[in-house]
């Protein structure tokens, strides 16, 4: 089943680093010869949202996308996703 998720990439791992990184070894097995993006769900948040979540103690929610191609840090990206077996990451089926 896919889902849409929109998020503003924060860090992003290169194909040819991922043995730079200790990864799960279910996301490593999940990300060969692919990129990891690591996102903020939902997108770029508004200063004032910013503030809001500082205050209410509200935790910034990671996810994390495995992709056939790459983005940069920064990006706002939506994309169709499909839920794999590691927690919190999702397979790109398509980007928008």
């Amino acid at each position: 089943m896919t889902e849409t998720i929109t998020g503003e990439v924060v860090h992003v791992v290169p194909p040819e680093d991922l043995d730079d990184y200790e990864l799960d070894p279910d996301l490593r097995s999940l990300a060969d010869s692919r990129y990891v993006l690591v996102c903020r769900k939902g997108g770029r948040p508004s200063w004032l949202e910013r503030v809001v979540a500082f205050f209410r103690r509200t935790p910034i929610e990671p996810v994390t996308l495995v992709a056939d191609t790459a983005a940069e840090e920064g990006d706002d990206v939506t994309a169709s996703v499909e839920e794999t077996g590691v927690t919190g990451v999702y397979d790109v089926v398509e980007f928008r």
